[in-house]
């Protein structure tokens, strides 16, 4: 994507906090024409959007913002679920006066858009290691939960504070060890969230993008999305995992850019 040289083209930049939602957000916004979306991952910030951002400036009018609980935004002040952080997008919304927006979204923010997409006008939509399928657990990992739930019940109700919180750091995902405060419930209503029965819902044209190495949201994922999806495609980056869409910028917004002008 190149500006001409014969044009000079005004653009507007604004870095802003502001609350949105009954939450502080910070978000930066640049750029005139039809508005886009970027919506990061779980445990990420805007900057890892910083390349997608970048590219699309000079040609679209970009918001990136840091989720509440991420970033420089401040934690939600209760747990929220999946339909809470599609609340917080709608208001954003609103609060800019967009219409008919592009959404591009990794892993944890694709769970936003869709359920976004599915109740409300969505021009395109790109999804890159989407997370939102829950995979069944196999009877190994029911006894594993079981038996996790059942300790933390015990340690609770005989008072036994340290032992908890030892049982608490050792067990489940790095994410969920990762996570503070009134994040901790959230990440566990986050990941219980299942987008599949609305999949159906999304209209609007998508893209897929997935890395075949991707063991966070595995490409099965991905494939299910587009059957689901009346209007998906599947573009796979072999040999790329997870962040695939960030390894391999370059390729992802060329990939991102033929979409959305409709030429794929």
């Amino acid at each position: 994507m190149k500006k001409s040289m014969n044009s000079i083209k005004i653009v507007k930049r604004m870095k802003k906090i502001e609350e949105i939602y009954g939450v502080k957000t910070a978000y930066v916004t640049e750029g005139d024409g039809q508005d886009m979306i970027l919506l990061h991952g779980w445990g990420q910030n805007k900057e890892m959007m910083q390349a997608i951002f970048d590219y699309f400036k000079d040609s679209y009018r970009v918001y990136a913002f840091d989720f509440p609980g991420f970033g420089e935004s401040d934690d939600p002040k209760e747990a929220w679920g999946v339909p809470d952080y599609e609340l917080f997008l709608e208001a954003f919304v609103k609060h800019n006066h967009i219409v008919n927006p592009i959404l591009v979204g990794h892993s944890f923010g694709c769970r936003v858009a869709i359920r976004y997409s599915a109740k409300n006008p969505v021009d395109k939509m790109c999804l890159t290691g989407a997370a939102g399928i829950r995979p069944k657990q196999s009877l190994e990992d029911q006894v594993k939960v079981k038996m996790y739930k059942a300790g933390k019940w015990f340690l609770k109700v005989t008072g036994q504070t340290e032992k908890l919180q030892e049982l608490q750091k050792s067990s489940g995902s790095e994410d969920y060890r990762n996570a503070k405060g009134i994040m901790r419930p959230t990440f566990v209503k986050v990941v219980n969230d299942d987008v599949t029965p609305i999949l159906s819902d999304v209209k609007c044209p998508v893209l897929l993008v997935w890395g075949d190495l991707d063991t966070a949201a595995p490409l099965w994922m991905g494939q299910q999305m587009e059957k689901m999806m009346p209007n998906a495609g599947l573009a796979i980056f072999a040999g790329d995992d997870h962040f695939a869409y960030w390894h391999q910028a370059d390729r992802f917004n060329r990939v991102l850019e033929i979409f959305l002008k409709g030429e794929a």
